[in-house]
């Protein structure tokens, strides 16, 4: 079990960029499976992106595929999410998730109940 913590959150216009970071104090953080979720106000929870532990592998979900990069700071013990050209779509709280041991199967990291550890969360807002 890892204790998660979110940060980078904010606002921003459209076309705009902002930066996520998930942070645990525990460095097997590094092997553990880890994805950012997102929720908007009165919709499921859903997929944006994932990375695994066992190596550079990253998932993206279709709606930001092409302007989101997931990527892992084996040093810092961060995984961040580089958010460039914001959408008002965009607009939600993201959650960092984590998931130990490892998956096998690429479909897995799409869905939220494979990860057992997650943060508090982080409201992003994009604005025209």
């Amino acid at each position: 079990q890892v204790h998660l913590v979110e940060s980078g959150g904010g606002s921003a216009q459209t076309g705009g960029s902002l930066s996520l970071s998930c942070a645990a104090s525990e460095r097997a953080f590094n092997d553990y499976d880890v994805a950012w979720f997102r929720q908007a106000p009165g919709m499921e929870r859903e997929f944006v992106a994932a990375i695994r532990g066992t190596g550079p592998t990253t998932y993206y979900g279709d709606s930001v595929k092409g302007r989101f990069t997931i990527s892992r700071d084996r040093n810092r013990i961060t995984v961040n999410l580089q958010m460039n050209n914001l959408r008002r779509e965009d607009t939600a709280v993201y959650y960092c998730a984590a998931n130990y041991p490892p998956l096998v199967r690429a479909t897995l990291f799409r869905n939220s109940e494979e990860y057992g550890d997650w943060g508090q969360g982080t409201q992003v807002t994009v604005s025209s």
